[in-house]
């Protein structure tokens, strides 16, 4: 069976109608290799004037890990909408668990971090992926996680919706 295709990239304004998140809490820029139910990988651009670089660390900057997870769930946030046909208007990806976080190597300004990301499994509402991070073609991070959909009223939200 061929998986299904959608599109093949999605820039910063599509994933925000994909998604709720904002600068500067939006931390990808965009989507590559997008196959619908199956796998995509987000792309972020590090920069130096990013805020979190204020104070972590002055002097020695490194992205957070907890931004790197939370750059890999936005990234699979983004391909379940894409996937369910849905949008940030009508539906919400809350995170319900993080295993297995392994942090690698830094993450500093200047990098161009690349995000695969794959889906595990899908249990309505309940999906659960795993991620990894690459700078360089060298891992960073890695981590598997899970989210639940839920309708904008706070309901669960069937995969089929």
């Amino acid at each position: 069976m061929e998986a299904k295709t959608e599109l093949k990239t999605a820039d910063t304004k599509r994933l925000m109608e994909l998604i709720p998140h904002r600068p500067p809490m939006l931390l990808i820029d965009r989507l590559i290799d997008i196959v619908p139910d199956v796998s995509a990988t987000g792309v972020r651009a590090v920069s130096i004037s990013d805020p979190i670089f204020l104070g972590h660390f002055p002097g020695h900057p490194i992205m957070p890990g907890v931004l790197i997870v939370e750059a890999m769930a936005q990234t699979a946030g983004a391909l379940i909408m894409l996937s369910m046909s849905a949008s940030a208007a009508d539906k919400l990806v809350y995170f319900m668990s993080i295993d297995r976080a392994r942090f690698r190597r830094p993450v500093t300004p200047g990098d161009l971090l690349m995000i695969p990301v794959k889906l595990q499994r899908a249990r309505k509402p309940v999906w659960r992926f795993t991620g990894e991070a690459y700078v360089d073609g060298k891992l960073c991070a890695e981590a598997e996680y899970s989210a639940m959909i839920m309708d904008k009223n706070g309901k669960p939200a069937n995969r089929d919706d």
